[in-house]
């Protein structure tokens, strides 16, 4: 969430940094400045009543004391009657201070100077790309061909027990999928990262916090009766984790990995592009989070990019990394870069992995501060990237991975399922 100080200060910047995403922001910005204008100055009304209520309470106290209890009553009816503005003006404050904050959260995060211009995903632009992209056999199979073909994973069972998207791994395909979650975390660890385990329930507190609430409440399963989420992605309970609290200089940065099934209704997702595993409704994920000081949280961000980066390279798959356009970057984040993997048998890219910085978007919703060196309260940076998502990097493993003889699991991943292929 923006901060309002920020938009009173930079109003014009704003609105021309928020046109990369393509949205007219300043008649929102308009209606966010008139109504802080009403709240401050209903604030003062309630102050001014209140002290005079109070002024007026203790020179009542001394008519009494005096023996002028005429002149007392008297003064009791008027502060009868502030007591009644100071309640209305209480009343419209809040309904104000509502309001506002409805229209603060509908403002999306303004992007980066580095984000291009650019309506959908066709206008990302790709920043680096390595690795071979393998020359299969014309006989080659997409992954959900291969996964009836050697009975790893069951999409059919899966529909039988829940419905679509929610795929039953089986054998050797269970195995590379708990293989590639522990090579995952190991890496993350390896890398400085402390693993946690977090709850895959949130409240609704914590969907507004880190921005999944009021902009994506269509896209999380909700259960009704208990008012929670399903999380749908390890981002939420583990940024969430920082709600409130007020860090010192020298706890940056924080660093946390965790695994977690990620829940996700993908409303309107229909075609030949989400078969298999390209498009699912519960999906295994290991992920990363910092919080960062402000003065180095690009640094970081960078850092996480290459982390990614190695982890494709020893899993040896052809990837690139886009940086996304205004159009197609997130409601919270300032700057995204999204990895994707070249799936040979579907001849196409499949996204794996974004990577973002959300300045501090996030940290104000969640009310994550540190003291500066003058012990001022300022709010901290936060980022998150997936390290990986598994359902698109098992999909490419399968495909990119297929010979004759059955499909070669990479090198760094025999320790971890205990095979080298799957015939």
């Amino acid at each position: 969430m923006l901060q309002l100080q920020a938009i009173r200060a930079n109003q014009e910047e704003i609105t021309e940094a928020l046109q990369k995403r393509n949205i007219d922001a300043a008649p929102l910005l308009e209606n966010v400045l008139r109504l802080d204008e009403k709240r401050r100055a209903t604030q003062t009304q309630l102050d001014n009543t209140l002290a005079e209520s109070n002024t007026l309470s203790k020179e009542i106290g001394v008519l009494f004391k005096s023996g002028k209890a005429q002149e007392a009553n008297a003064l009791k009816e008027k502060t009868g009657q502030l007591k009644e503005d100071s309640k209305k003006l209480g009343e419209t404050l809040q309904a104000v201070a509502e309001e506002l904050q409805g229209l603060l959260y509908q403002i999306p995060n303004v992007p980066h100077p580095s984000v291009p211009m650019g309506n959908t995903d066709e206008d990302n632009e790709e920043i680096f790309k390595e690795g071979e992209i393998p020359v299969l056999n014309t006989d080659a199979l997409p992954h959900w061909e291969l996964a009836k073909k050697y009975d790893i994973i069951d999409f059919e069972l899966g529909v039988k027990v829940t419905g679509a998207g929610f795929p039953v791994y089986k054998g050797k395909g269970a195995k590379l999928q708990r293989a590639l979650i522990s090579y995952f975390l190991d890496k993350n660890t390896d890398a400085g990262y402390t693993e946690i385990q977090v709850p895959h329930l949130i409240n609704e507190t914590s969907g507004y916090g880190t921005g999944q609430l009021p902009d994506k409440e269509g896209q999380m399963y909700h259960i009704g009766t208990d008012d929670l989420y399903l999380i749908p992605t390890a981002e939420v309970p583990v940024t969430n984790l920082f709600r409130d609290e007020i860090l010192m200089q020298n706890d940056f940065p924080k660093c946390f990995t965790a695994y977690t099934p990620c829940f996700r209704r993908e409303a309107g997702s229909y075609g030949a592009h989400v078969r298999g595993l390209n498009r699912l409704h519960q999906f295994d994920k290991v992920e990363i989070v910092r919080v960062e000081h402000p003065s180095t949280s690009y640094e970081a961000l960078d850092g996480m990019v290459e982390h990614v980066k190695n982890i494709l390279r020893e899993l040896k798959l052809p990837y690139r990394v886009l940086r996304l356009c205004g159009g197609d970057l997130g409601f919270t984040a300032a700057l995204t870069y999204d990895f994707e993997v070249f799936s040979a048998a579907q001849d196409r890219w499949l996204e794996i992995s974004s990577v973002s910085n959300f300045e501090t978007y996030q940290a104000n919703r969640l009310k994550l501060r540190y003291k500066d060196e003058s012990g001022k309260s300022q709010l901290a940076h936060t980022l998150n990237g997936s390290a990986l998502a598994l359902p698109r990097v098992l999909a490419a493993i399968l495909e990119n991975c297929q010979t004759k003889n059955g499909i070669q699991i990479p090198e760094v991943l025999v320790p971890y399922c205990g095979f080298n292929v799957i015939d």
